[in-house]
């Protein structure tokens, strides 16, 4: 058990990694990514790890970027801020080369970065009342370092339905466009994240993971000049009176200029 992720494995070599900020619906703060990083680092070098499960305690599986956090950046210089970019794509970036099958068991709500935690995962599985929502822009702020990932994942075309506008889409929306594999009965999750895992079982391990790294890298290009082009733009963003304005509507529970 770590402060924000709590880590347990199995007999057969299945690793489920936790998130542990149910009260806060496990949005991310600096400590989590910090603590994800390595775990992916920790998880991804053992021989002994199969599969990992990423999971969530509480009501929803990731409200996505803690928003505390997030005003911290607005009133931090830009140094500060590239630091705490670069924090969170660094998170992202480990968890999406974790040479590892990673399956999410999602639930709840999968708000901004928590969409980004899906995307970086090889399959993702839902209840199929879960509420998703790439919310960024009604804040004033953008889906910045999560984007290679979703745009990986679900293509330009389907990403420019749901990253711009901020509107909220359900689970079968967010199966046809591609983010989540599956939509189960909450008494079917478990089940459905076995089935999941069993094959690999059976597969060799380092196989699969010179499988996953073939598969990356026929993909879209998620290089160094990608990454650091997100974190800037997310800077940029941060650094805007919007941002400002929309972070303060939201603590105030006031309505920003641009609501109708």
């Amino acid at each position: 058990m770590t402060g924000t992720l709590r880590i347990d494995s199995d007999a057969r070599g299945v690793a489920t990694v936790t998130l542990t900020r149910g009260e806060k619906h496990n949005a991310m703060n600096g400590q989590m990514m910090t603590e994800l990083t390595q775990a992916a680092a920790t998880l991804g070098a053992d021989p002994a790890v199969r599969a990992v499960v990423f999971s969530s305690e509480g009501k929803s599986f990731s409200a996505g970027a803690d928003l505390g956090w997030m005003r911290e950046q607005v009133a931090a210089d830009r140094a500060g801020r590239i630091a705490e970019a670069t924090r969170l794509a660094n998170m992202l970036r480990a968890l999406n080369e974790m040479p590892k099958p990673l399956i999410a068991r999602v639930h709840g709500n999968a708000f901004g970065g928590g969409l980004g935690i899906i995307s970086v995962c090889d399959v993702a599985i839902c209840v199929e009342d879960t509420k998703f929502g790439f919310t960024e822009t009604r804040l004033g702020i953008i889906p910045g370092t999560i984007s290679p990932y979703v745009i990986a994942r679900m293509g330009e075309g389907r990403a420019r339905q749901v990253m711009m506008s901020s509107r909220l889409f359900g689970a079968d929306e967010a199966k046809d466009l591609g983010l989540i594999a599956k939509v189960v009965t909450p008494e079917n999750l478990d089940a459905a994240v076995e089935a999941e895992i069993a094959p690999y079982l059976n597969a060799a391990p380092e196989a699969v993971a010179r499988a996953k790294a073939l598969v990356r890298s026929l993909g879209p290009v998620i290089d160094d000049d990608v990454i650091a082009g997100t974190i800037n733009r997310l800077v940029d963003t941060w650094e805007t009176d919007e941002a400002r304005q929309g972070l303060a509507a939201f603590f105030d529970k006031t309505k920003p200029s641009w609501v109708s």
